[in-house]
């Protein structure tokens, strides 16, 4: 008869495929529904991570204002489990500036990204989630005011100008011009060709550090999914919470109430999902 840490192990397991199930489930009926929250949940996973480390704080309901987003077309792949949850949510002014902005450039974001024990591979890869999504002018003005970026294809410039005519219009464009909702590796494409909406991804270009890839990933899709696949698993492990850090909540949005430090696990929420499974 197999031992109660490895019964338990089992049931962990057993679980966490049923929920993993489920999940994959929802998000693809609400893809369906709306491909552009494929982006949203990207985007939540990156600042999750880049805030406070990927312990899920930007779930948290004082965090208003944050886009909740989902995936669509791009790889699939194993997540690691066994992660924590944070106690205390991340403010917006702290989720606002976890991340460099679109007007740096490739030396600003790898001095940050080695911070975390990102590199210039990740940098590439990881902004290719630029396939999907959207942007406000606001966010790239700097390369159409007073005048035009000249790393910015002209006729591309002036096609923008119709969506953002003048300085602080609040409206928005497609990251990817070729294909927006297709998870997929246009987004370098438009870079070769001098379409990027941000400077901090048309320098990507640019820069000799960083060039190379993009040309190799607008030519080989299979290239880009593998190592965005290994970024995203590098990057979802960057201060993680394990052993009595943190929590595992039972609502993603609100942290448990207190609990004794040897309840490790909501055991009666597990053993009812497993039933639910057997039956």
């Amino acid at each position: 008869m197999a031992s109660f840490p490895s019964a338990a192990r089992l049931l962990l397991l057993v679980a966490a495929a049923l929920a993993e199930a489920i999940v994959f489930a929802f998000l693809k009926d609400a893809i369906r529904k709306d491909v552009g929250l494929a982006a949203a949940l990207l985007r939540i996973h990156f600042h999750d991570c880049f805030v406070q480390g990927c312990d899920g704080s930007v779930l948290l309901d004082r965090t208003n204002g944050v886009d909740s987003e989902k995936l669509a077309g791009g790889p699939r792949y194993a997540v690691p489990l066994g992660r924590r949850d944070g106690l205390a949510p991340a403010s917006l002014d702290t989720i606002l500036g976890a991340l460099p902005p679109p007007t740096s450039k490739v030396p600003v974001l790898l001095s940050f990204l080695a911070k975390i024990g990102l590199n210039a591979d990740d940098l590439v890869a990881l902004s290719g989630a630029h396939t999907l999504g959207i942007a406000h002018c606001g966010s790239f003005e700097e390369r159409l005011f007073p005048k035009d970026d000249p790393t910015m294809d002209k006729f591309f410039a002036g096609h923008l100008k119709l969506t953002c005519p003048r300085l602080k219009v609040d409206n928005f464009t497609a990251n990817d011009i070729r294909t927006p909702d297709v998870f997929d590796n246009k987004f370098y494409v438009d870079l070769l060709n001098r379409q990027g909406l941000f400077t901090s991804d048309q320098d990507l270009h640019t820069d000799a550090k960083t060039k190379p890839m993009v040309t190799r990933f607008a030519v080989d899709q299979a290239a880009f999914f593998d190592q965005f696949v290994k970024s995203m698993v590098k990057m979802g492990q960057i201060n993680v919470l394990t052993g009595n850090q943190g929590q595992i909540r039972t609502d993603c949005s609100v942290p448990n109430a207190a609990r004794s430090a040897g309840d490790e696990l909501p055991w009666s929420v597990v053993e009812t999902a497993v039933e639910t499974l057997v039956l």
